[in-house]
């Protein structure tokens, strides 16, 4: 189920600011160092959240004004090139753009009405709401790549019940998943054939099928879980 787009926003908001909050721990030669995400650095990593961020608050910018607009002008080639071009730049230098990206961010959703979110957008010809969503998912997970103290053991619960469904395509075929959360009623089903239970912390499930190392233990342990498909 679609959860409700202005309590979303609600959340995305306060990510903004979480983000913003921990941006002042990237020192200079920190943007150098390895980012949780392979083969990324902080620099890179952070290029991508500011990146990203301007994209998908360019979607509701132009939804709510009745048009579509592509994600990235010349697509993902064009996404890259920026990431790499801004990879290079010093850690002052990235902390003021995330932060500029994050208060553009801010004024694009923020300016949503209640009567907009099914306006269509370019982001997988979709609509606002999945716009929104899609940037939740983002600032969430890379605020936890980039290392500078949040982990994906402190991802909200909402959006651990989001992310787990969003993911659940990454089941392989002919496995049934079940998961359930040690540390409160969350339960979760999905895909069919031969049954895989998986019991851990919610964020630690959450992490576990978002491809990231989880912050505690969950039984079986990773090493004996099923690989899983791409991202969606």
């Amino acid at each position: 189920m679609t959860p409700d787009p202005a309590a979303v926003r609600d959340h995305v908001l306060a990510a903004h600011r979480r983000l913003r909050a921990l941006l002042p721990r990237l020192t200079d030669g920190d943007e150098r160092a390895p980012s949780a995400l392979p083969g990324w650095s902080r620099a890179h990593l952070l290029s991508h959240i500011e990146g990203v961020g301007r994209a998908l608050a360019r979607q509701a910018r132009y939804a709510v004004r009745g048009e579509r607009v592509a994600v990235y002008d010349g697509g993902r080639p064009e996404r890259d090139a920026g990431i790499e071009a801004g990879s290079v730049r010093d850690a002052g230098q990235l902390r003021r753009a995330v932060a500029a990206a994050l208060d553009e961010a801010d004024a694009a959703w923020s300016a949503v009405g209640p009567d907009d979110w099914r306006r269509p957008v370019g982001y997988r010809d979709s609509v606002l709401t999945d716009a929104l969503l899609a940037w939740w998912r983002e600032v969430e997970v890379h605020t936890a790549d980039a290392l500078l103290g949040y982990t994906p053991g402190e991802w909200p619960r909402p959006f651990c019940a989001h992310a787990l469904d969003f993911l659940s395509a990454r089941v392989p075929e002919g496995v049934r998943l079940r998961l359930a959360a040690s540390d409160g009623p969350e339960r979760a089903e999905y895909g069919a054939g031969r049954e895989v239970a998986v019991e851990g912390r919610l964020a630690d499930l959450t992490a576990w099928l978002a491809g990231r190392t989880p912050d505690g233990a969950l039984t079986p342990p990773v090493a004996r879980l099923p690989a899983l498909d791409p991202w969606p």
